[in-house]
């Protein structure tokens, strides 16, 4: 049995490929438009995975009719990535407008809200990294 990918639904495609395409460097790999369903399917994976590489994905699934946001982001629990540098990535997604939630205080973990209120949660990949301000001194705020 091989893992394939987790599905999340989207309000605004475009929003969320910013976010996980643009801020966190996940890449598109395919997409399906649907007319008669009215709805577009796009499947993303790390940028880092090479070519015939066993790696999970992403399904965001845009309903082309749906108006209001979508309930339960939290019930779905998480996404989690393992990242290279925690401090770089969280001041990208800060420079690009997102809150984060859960500082990397510790040089290791943080948490972030997708637009549709997904939960991501990042990991340092390998040791944590030296403790570092402004991570250190910043308080958690929301929930995560």
């Amino acid at each position: 049995m091989r893992f394939l990918h987790s599905m999340i639904r989207v309000r605004d495609l475009d929003a969320a490929l910013h976010f996980f395409c643009t801020l966190l460097g996940l890449r598109e790999i395919r997409r399906r438009d649907s007319e008669k369903g009215r709805f577009t399917l796009v499947f993303l994976e790390t940028s880092a995975a090479g070519e015939g590489q066993d790696t999970a994905q992403i399904e965001l699934t845009h309903n082309w009719d749906q108006d209001e946001p979508y309930t339960g982001g939290r019930n779905f629990g998480h996404l989690a990535f393992a990242v290279d540098d925690i401090y770089a990535v969280c001041e990208r997604l800060q420079e690009g407008g997102v809150t984060i939630l859960r500082p990397p205080r510790d040089g290791r973990m943080a948490f972030v809200r997708s637009p549709d209120q997904i939960s991501i949660e990042l990991l340092q990949a390998g040791a944590p990294l030296p403790l570092q301000e402004p991570w250190v001194s910043m308080p958690s705020t929301g929930s995560w």
